[in-house]
């Protein structure tokens, strides 16, 4: 798919950040738009700014984690555009906690949305890219889909498994010879408000749980817009990218793993300690 206009795009979490900026970019290209998010407020601002822009968009309210709602919104999809080009599975949500003191139900919200609501996204819009005659799968995973880190365990659960998932799917559909392309997205930090909407639990001496606090961590540490992650991806998917880096950290992260495979825990060992030590001394 070496070029976006004239083709219809469906975005879920497209109330903000990642999903907000991809959905404006693609309309400036031309591409139709269906977007979707839980957050009604952030996705009916999504909606008037496409407002502005020569094509057709739609609009609906949409949890992810819920199997029939997805299959239900893919159909609509079909039925509002004629077709669906591309479906980026976007939608995502974060939750600080160690292992032993994270609860059951923490962890299946967490894999409801993050892991499953990517693998109902990919099922149910599989079979109309197949139809349109030219598709694209963008399942968004993380620089946590990667490495593993403190306090992070569950979103690591999801994020490696949404990237095995999407890998597998991209050799079944080279094998199968299917004219559907398949991406794996890799954002490092992005300013966002995922911080700010996560869960907090019990984090002991790998990490802190004030909100407050994480959120200015965070907001130090991404470097980069929600803007400028929307066009490495649209860039990517005109590339047929199978792995999509955003990010100098997500770069270094990538290759840091590469040289360290297991080592690289060590740093992040020694960093935790060195950071608790430095603020309970």
């Amino acid at each position: 798919m070496k070029q976006l206009q004239g083709k219809v795009a469906a975005i879920t979490g497209a109330g903000s950040g990642i999903g907000r900026a991809l959905a404006v970019k693609l309309a400036q290209l031309g591409c139709e738009v269906a977007i979707s998010d839980k957050n009604e407020a952030g996705l009916a601002e999504t909606a008037t700014l496409l407002q502005s822009f020569a094509v057709k968009s739609t609009a609906c309210a949409l949890d992810v984690a819920d199997q029939a709602a997805v299959y239900a919104w893919a159909e609509k999809v079909v039925a509002d555009h004629g077709r669906v080009n591309l479906i980026f599975n976007n939608a995502g949500v974060a939750l600080s906690e160690t292992v032993e003191s994270m609860s059951y139900e923490n962890f299946e919200w967490l894999m409801n949305i993050n892991f499953w609501g990517v693998v109902y996204g990919t099922k149910a819009f599989l079979p109309y890219l197949k139809q349109a005659g030219e598709g694209h799968v963008i399942n968004v995973s993380s620089v946590f889909g990667m490495i593993g880190v403190p306090t992070q365990s569950a979103y690591n659960a999801a994020k490696f498994a949404v990237r095995g998932f999407t890998e597998s799917l991209r050799e079944e559909m080279a094998i199968e010879g299917a004219n559907v392309a398949v991406s794996c997205v890799h954002p490092g930090g992005i300013k966002t408000n995922i911080v700010r909407s996560s869960r907090i639990g019990e984090v002991g001496k790998v990490g802190t749980n004030d909100r407050s606090k994480a959120a200015k961590m965070f907001d130090k540490a991404a470097r980069t817009s929600p803007e400028q992650a929307a066009q490495v991806i649209i860039d990517g998917v005109t590339k047929d990218k199978p792995r999509i880096l955003i990010g100098t950290d997500a770069r270094v992260i990538d290759s840091v793993q590469r040289l360290l495979p297991t080592g690289y825990q060590n740093l992040l060992i020694w960093g935790a300690k060195r950071n608790y030590e430095k603020h309970n001394s």
